[in-house]
């Protein structure tokens, strides 16, 4: 816990919990920590009227919820709260200290399944053009974002690609994803092009006699770490003055947005991300029905 939390007089019960997620549950310092901030705020509030967190009511945690709304608490942070203490009054039960859950009948709010940030076309392109080609390491940042935006790999799959996983007769990468499973995705024409020029006129500058199987090291012959290449993706956004809130993947985001604005079929477009479940593909469903709506909006007499 916390210097800070560690003053606190925790209520009755609340120790013995915390050990508990830690002990069994294998649950991370931040998130145990965050359980701990969540019951202890409640039971503030709780000690206001005399009452204690082990003995609170349905009809308390409900009036605790909406005197949160009331003042301006988010949504996520209300799921995660009814998430605390519902994983404590349930030790209660479990531990025979209570005989009734408190929480059993109280919904957890919905929160909606949230829509990943995605650029333009337009954005795409701004953003591409950015890197001064003419540098040695411009051409291999030019080259990370064509073969990004033209594969839909993720950040970590990118920095980590070895030279001998790129087919450039077939047009092929060979990925290793999550839980170690390999997939093929096709590169297109234009990233194969860069790839072509990279490799013949950057790469040997960049490694400048060193020695390694990376596709794309750093100068110091080393592959790039994921925070540095985000920290390139922000730089050449904001001098593409795209103000949009960007994130690691969001070149992985428009390359499955653009597919499916285009008429790919869902399932390729899963393949191609290499998602286990279509559930998680079908996310950039809404997306593209977004981007229609509003080029229906902009464009139909009737929009």
């Amino acid at each position: 816990m916390s210097k800070t939390d560690k003053k606190i007089d925790l209520p009755c019960h609340l120790q013995p919990f915390l050990d508990t997620l830690w002990l069994e549950s294998g649950l991370s310092k931040n998130t145990v920590e965050a359980y701990q901030r969540d019951l202890l705020g409640f039971a503030t509030w709780l000690s206001k009227s005399d009452t204690d967190l082990s003995s609170a009511t349905r009809q308390d945690i409900l009036k605790y919820q909406r005197e949160r709304i009331r003042n301006g608490s988010k949504v996520r942070s209300d799921a995660r709260l009814l998430s605390s203490l519902r994983r404590f009054y349930r030790y209660l039960c479990r531990e025979e200290f209570r005989e009734s859950d408190p929480t059993a009948q109280i919904e957890s709010p919905h929160l909606g399944r949230p829509l990943p940030s995605s650029l333009t076309e337009q954005d795409v392109e701004d953003l591409l053009a950015q890197p001064d080609t003419i540098q040695a390491l411009g051409l291999r940042d030019r080259t990370m974002l064509e073969v990004l935006y033209a594969t839909g790999l993720r950040v970590s799959e990118l920095i980590s690609l070895k030279i001998e996983q790129v087919n450039m007769r077939q047009g092929l990468v060979r990925c290793v994803g999550k839980g170690n499973k390999e997939r093929l995705v096709p590169l297109g024409e234009i990233a194969l092009d860069w790839l072509q020029d990279y490799l013949v006129e950057a790469r040997p500058a960049i490694l400048n006699g060193q020695v390694s199987d990376d596709l794309f090291p750093t100068n110091r012959g080393k592959a790039m770490t994921r925070q540095a290449f985000w920290y390139l993706i922000k730089r050449y956004a904001k001098q593409a003055i795209i103000e949009k809130d960007l994130s690691p993947h969001t070149l992985r985001h428009a390359f499955a947005t653009h597919l499916l604005n285009h008429g790919a079929d869902l399932r390729v477009v899963q393949l191609l991300l290499g998602h286990a479940n279509l559930s998680t593909t079908q996310i950039y469903t809404h997306v593209a029905k977004e981007r229609l709506k509003s080029l229906h909006t902009e464009h139909h007499p009737r929009g």
